[in-house]
């Protein structure tokens, strides 16, 4: 029975041995290798960049106020359109108590001139008509009292625009009313009514009350890199697509370049600007990212082969031909022109007829 049992252990070391050799040697053998066989074309070769940027109004005002104050009535809201000069909002004047202190001094000031000046004025008056002065000394008084009913009604509009903001000779052109500057569309009103704002002077820009653009003018905003951008010209065409509105498209026209690069995110690039041409009927908001197709280069109707064909070698660029009989090959040098990323143009060394070594397609075993 041992002896029996040691013949099945001695069988199976064999048959492990031999299943281990036959797989080494199986695994060892060359490889049949099979490259896809690629027939140089006539095509279009078209060489762009996408440019990721946003849509701007080329026109967005901030209207800010004229007085300091607190909005007292707010008369449009953001998305309505206004006309130039139309009022936007009301403020209510805070008035400063020294300079209200001043102006309430020359009023008082003036009414005692006045007084004087008309007592001056009935005596004189009444001298006059008994021919008891000349002319010319009743026109001196006459004159002042004139002056000091002026200077009355000119401290009282003084005190009226401390105190009120406007005065009641010029109330239609109160700089308590908050007017738009330009004809557009209201993008945004950052205020309440309530809110305190504050004119713009030295120290400050002052309160925005509300930004309006004119959205019929529009222009596409981006940077592009200092490796394309020596390719570009002002006027080139340039088609638009946002993501937003994904079904639709816009052509634009290039109209500025910057003459001076910006470092963004560890490299240089250039803004750039371009006029963006709206379909009728169609809305396009403030802000609305986008990307911009722009050619760099193009050629039509030329020989073009795909690009992971191409081999190098120091300055030369050659491709592997098939002979005759599709299994052998020679190398074969060629120029090249511009590439889209996957196809490009072959100047010199290629022809329609000629077969190019392609990628590596299947492997097996001999």
């Amino acid at each position: 029975m041992k002896g029996i049992f040691k013949y099945i252990v001695f069988a199976l070391i064999g048959l492990t041995v031999f299943g281990t050799f036959v797989y080494l040697f199986k695994h060892s053998q060359p490889k049949k290798v099979e490259y896809e066989t690629v027939i140089p074309e006539i095509k279009d070769i078209v060489r762009n960049t996408i440019i990721t940027g946003k849509i701007e109004p080329r026109n967005e005002v901030n209207i800010k106020p004229q007085i300091s104050g607190i909005i007292a009535e707010l008369y449009k809201e953001a998305g309505q359109t206004v006309r130039e000069n139309e009022v936007i909002a009301k403020v209510k004047v805070i008035p400063d108590m020294g300079s209200l202190s001043s102006a309430q001094n020359r009023v008082r000031l003036a009414e005692i001139s006045l007084e004087q000046a008309r007592t001056s004025y009935e005596r004189e008056k009444a001298l006059f008509e008994k021919d008891l002065v000349s002319a010319d000394e009743f026109d001196k008084v006459n004159q002042t009292y004139k002056q000091a009913t002026e200077e009355l009604k000119a401290a009282r509009e003084s005190l009226e625009i401390v105190r009120d903001g406007v005065s009641s000779s010029n109330a239609s052109g109160s700089s308590t009313l908050i007017r738009s500057t330009i004809s557009g569309l209201i993008l945004d009103i950052p205020v309440k009514v309530g809110n305190s704002v504050i004119l713009s002077n030295t120290f400050n820009d002052g309160t925005t009350i509300a930004t309006v653009a004119n959205m019929d003018d529009l222009i596409f905003d981006g940077n592009v890199d200092e490796t394309e951008v020596g390719r570009l010209s002002v006027g080139t065409p340039v088609h638009i697509t946002i993501g937003a509105l994904q079904d639709l498209s816009f052509d634009a026209s290039l109209e500025y370049i910057a003459p001076k690069a910006v470092e963004n995110n560890g490299t240089n690039q250039f803004q750039i600007k371009a006029a963006v041409k709206v379909p009728a009927g169609v809305t396009i908001r403030s802000g609305y990212s986008a990307n911009a197709e722009i050619v760099l280069q193009s050629a039509q109707n030329v020989l073009s082969i795909p690009e992971s064909t191409l081999n190098f070698e120091g300055d030369s660029t050659y491709v592997y031909v098939f002979g005759a009989d599709s299994t052998t090959y020679e190398r074969r040098n060629v120029t090249t022109g511009i590439s889209d990323g996957v196809n490009i143009e072959v100047r010199h060394g290629l022809t329609t007829s000629d077969k190019v070594r392609g990628n590596l397609i299947l492997t097996n075993k001999k």
